[in-house]
């Protein structure tokens, strides 16, 4: 319910029209008096008589008119504006399953028409915002419950008396993972609504991609020495024009995971080709791939398909990556085979970014 009480239909009540319908009476009448009446004769008695006569039909006219345009008025403006407002109340009220049926008067649309669907869209975007919020909120809830309950449960084991001192040790190593763990979350959190709400500005800049990339597998150097892994590189010298800190997002999240995806003594590979009007760069691995239906989700927030790698990681990072491709203008997509390994192919246009 309004707060402020009842609308009063002030548009489309008689009471409106009644000013307009006396002044536009009178109006007529004398019109028709002043052209009815012959000139140098004035016979006051009878102009009288035809000034009421005539008023009096004017006015009957005028009413019935007024009466049936007062009518088709509030059919066709009053209803569909009186559902707005009961819709506009339901918005407020957070009910975002508001919709308004059009009217398509006469066969086809109007403004009022046009109103109502811009309205439905923006409550069906209101409604999915709201659902997206929801499900945010509920899967940072569930990612900050993990770690905290693996950092509350080895403090605990940390008081017993009898503690060995390398369980000690391995218990700290284990409270140190779990709260880097969630420091990356809320880190990656706060970067995602950044970059959402495009509030980081891009510092473009002219630099080779190839060093940035051999950087990026550099930082990973200890994780894949301890595992095996066989690094393929094809990276020549190709200058781009873009962003380096957006970028580096994306390099070292695709090249974190396939790390954590290839088993021991697996396969990484990076290339970098140049076309006529883009460059494209692929990272694989031959870890353990995907399905297409985890294909279809994995950049989505939170979305974790090998939930057997899900402590690990956050969901988090394939989402980053996507929202930075979308802001530079550039295109990525996975091919990826469960058993067989993936690849991610980044596309990015040459003419500035």
């Amino acid at each position: 319910m309004n707060k402020k009480g009842p609308v009063r239909q002030s548009l489309f009540s008689f009471r409106s029209y009644l000013p307009i319908f006396f002044i536009s009476a009178f109006i007529v009448t004398c019109s028709v008096l002043i052209l009815s009446t012959p000139s140098g004769f004035i016979d006051m008695p009878a102009l009288r008589m035809r000034a009421i006569a005539a008023f009096g039909n004017i006015l009957l006219l005028s009413l019935i008119f007024t009466v049936l345009e007062g009518l088709w008025r509030r059919w066709i403006i009053g209803r569909p504006v009186k559902r707005i407002l009961q819709a506009t109340e339901q918005i407020t009220a957070g009910d975002f399953s508001a919709r308004i049926q059009p009217t398509y008067p006469l066969g086809s649309s109007n403004e009022l028409d046009a109103i109502i669907e811009n309205f439905n869209t923006m409550a069906a975007e209101l409604s999915s915002v709201e659902t997206l919020r929801t499900d945010f909120i509920s899967s940072v809830s569930h990612e900050l419950k993990t770690p905290l309950a693996v950092i509350q449960n080895y403090a605990a084991m940390l008081k017993a008396p009898d503690l060995s001192e390398e369980d000690r040790v391995l218990y700290a190593r284990k409270i140190f993972d779990a709260t880097q763990r969630l420091s990356d979350l809320i880190s990656n959190i706060l970067k995602l609504n950044k970059l959402e709400n495009q509030q980081i500005f891009m510092e473009r800049s002219t630099y080779l991609l190839n060093e940035q990339l051999c950087e990026c597998l550099l930082g990973f150097e200890k994780l894949w020495e301890e595992k095996a892994l066989d690094i393929e590189t094809d990276l020549p010298d190709v200058n781009v024009t873009a962003d380096a800190e957006l970028l580096s997002l994306v390099w070292n999240n695709l090249i974190s995971n396939a790390v954590k995806f290839t088993p021991e003594g697996g396969k990484i590979t990076v290339t970098l080709t140049e076309q006529a009007k883009f460059v494209e760069v692929r990272v694989s691995d031959t870890g353990c791939g995907m399905s297409a239906e985890t294909g279809r989700h994995i950049f989505e927030k939170f979305y974790q398909g090998d939930s057997s790698h899900a402590t690990q990681g956050n969901g988090l990072g394939l989402a980053l990556v996507k929202r930075v491709i979308d802001i530079v203008g550039g295109e990525i997509c996975v091919d990826s085979t469960p058993g067989s390994g993936s690849t991610f192919t980044v596309r990015l246009p040459k003419g500035g970014m």
